[in-house]
């Protein structure tokens, strides 16, 4: 009765969000066929609005034709050029400047405009409908940005988060102590949904299993974002919280762009993106709904590549396999080796003592490991690491290993566990 009651609040309140999930729900209804087609004409309805109404746009398309041979549009780009790649067309005083959290070590800019975070928001909705999740019911966030949890965010506290069943706990930083507190506020709020950073929820599912802390039953499902999901991580989740992990992809200048579906597929949005992968994985992403700033062949620095498999939970949008890593997480080595970053993260599995790390290359020929480890590393085993650095990665590689009591998360709020140089 509760969750209807705030269902019909919330659709009052919020009627542009909830007419964009009606049409986002209605696109699943569609064949392979269908959606394909229609996004199609998306992406030449998105080009043909970039070259009339964006002067960035209206120059650099001047003399192309076809698609594949638009120039792509790089992050130092959107920093050069952001008030060129906002449309002429729009309402400057609606137009409002967002950031990425600079994980990368830049935060980006961008334009954004209230229909464009009432579509995210859409997007998000449909996503944890595939869980079975139904809007209403409740759902607890734990963020590590704090700008979106600070009132007038994304996630900000008050009325408004009531009455969409959502609370969210800032969770940029924390103590052994704040983990057994947010445990006990699971136990206490019961959500069906747990949303938040990988790394964040990753470490509160160590903690219930280290205390033997029950969760609710009510939880269906978690929904883990803002960075790449390591296999040990989900297996934590899954074991903790009793219920099956999602994995989201998209970004705060291009949300949206994919997520899992039950069967654990992770599907490509084709009504919300373009997606397209290069010889070497890197992704490329076209925002077919944004015509405040039209986002075309824009490479974010993630990796994955496209499937061509089918699958058989109903969603008709196909499939794609996410990379590692970002490209600024890759290692290069002196002697021309690039390794990706889940080499230095599987040297770590099975140890349990471990609560964070982060593998950083400081040199070109000199790794740093980070850790908060209770007890510390035996000698043994730090020597250990080393050789097999030197063996399997570069003789001239030395490893340094300092023990420290926590690691300072990104601007963002991200814990990033490889950074290359």
């Amino acid at each position: 009765m509760l969750d209807s009651l705030r269902r019909t609040l919330h659709r009052r309140q919020r009627p542009a969000r909830y007419a964009q999930l009606a049409e986002l729900l209605a696109n699943q209804r569609l064949s392979r066929a269908q959606v394909l087609a229609r996004q199609r004409a998306d992406l030449a309805a998105i080009v043909d609005f970039a070259r009339k109404h964006v002067p960035y746009y209206r120059t650099r398309y001047a003399n192309v034709a076809e698609f594949g041979d638009l120039p792509i549009l790089t992050k130092p780009e959107v920093v050069e050029h952001l008030d060129e790649l906002l449309a002429d067309n729009a309402d400057r005083q609606e137009a409002r400047i967002g950031y990425t959290g600079g994980s990368t070590g830049t935060p980006l800019a961008f334009w954004y405009d209230e229909a464009k975070h009432e579509l995210m928001r859409a997007g998000m909705m449909r996503s944890y409908m595939g869980s079975g999740w139904q809007p209403g019911q409740r759902i607890l966030n734990f963020w590590g940005a704090r700008q979106d949890t600070a009132a007038g965010g994304v996630f900000g506290a008050g009325w408004s988060d009531y009455i969409a069943a959502e609370r969210t706990i800032a969770a940029f930083e924390y103590t052994g102590q704040q983990l057994r507190e947010w445990a006990n506020v699971i136990r206490a709020y019961r959500p069906v949904l747990l949303q938040g950073y990988a790394s964040i929820l990753a470490e509160l599912a160590r903690h219930v299993l280290d205390e033997r802390m029950p969760m609710p039953t009510s939880l269906i499902g978690v929904y883990s974002t803002a960075e790449t999901l390591e296999h040990w991580q989900r297996e934590l989740m899954e074991r903790a919280f009793a219920c099956k992990v999602f994995n989201q992809y998209g970004s705060r200048e291009v949300p949206n762009i994919a997520c899992e579906c039950r069967r654990g597929k992770m599907h490509v949005f084709t009504d919300m993106v373009y997606l397209e992968s290069t010889a070497d994985e890197r992704l490329l992403v076209t925002s077919l709904t944004n015509r405040l700033m039209p986002m075309i062949r824009y490479e974010n620095g993630d990796s994955g590549r496209l499937l061509d498999r089918g699958c058989d939970c109903g969603w008709p949008f196909p499939l794609m396999a996410m990379g590692v890593c970002r490209q600024n997480d890759l290692i290069r080595t002196p002697v021309g080796k690039t390794l990706h970053p889940a080499y230095f993260n599987r040297l770590l599995y099975g140890m349990t003592q471990i609560r964070q790390y982060q593998w950083q290359q400081v040199a070109p020929d000199r790794m740093l490991l980070s850790v908060v480890a209770s007890p510390a590393l035996a000698d043994e085993f730090v020597a250990g690491l080393g050789a097999s650095i030197r063996n399997e990665v570069d003789a001239a590689m030395k490893l340094e290993v300092r023990h420290v009591d926590a690691i300072a998360r990104s601007a963002s709020g991200k814990h990033r566990f490889v950074i290359g140089l």
